[in-house]
């Protein structure tokens, strides 16, 4: 979920004329910025190692 600040700011920084596809864009990638954040303060995070590890054949 993303919070309605959020979306008004970045409803701001667009500028006067834009794309639905832009705004869409964006309000994606804020939704994935704010659940990151939320996953790494609960600490569902992954050590470089593991992410290496678990990433590992796509990394060779």
């Amino acid at each position: 979920m993303v919070s309605k600040a959020s979306v008004l700011e970045s409803l701001q920084a667009l500028p006067e004329h834009f794309s639905i596809d832009d705004l869409v864009e964006r309000l994606i990638v804020v939704q994935k910025i704010e659940e990151g954040q939320r996953q790494a303060l609960a600490g569902k995070v992954f050590t470089t190692q593991e992410a290496k590890d678990k990433l590992g054949k796509w990394l060779q």
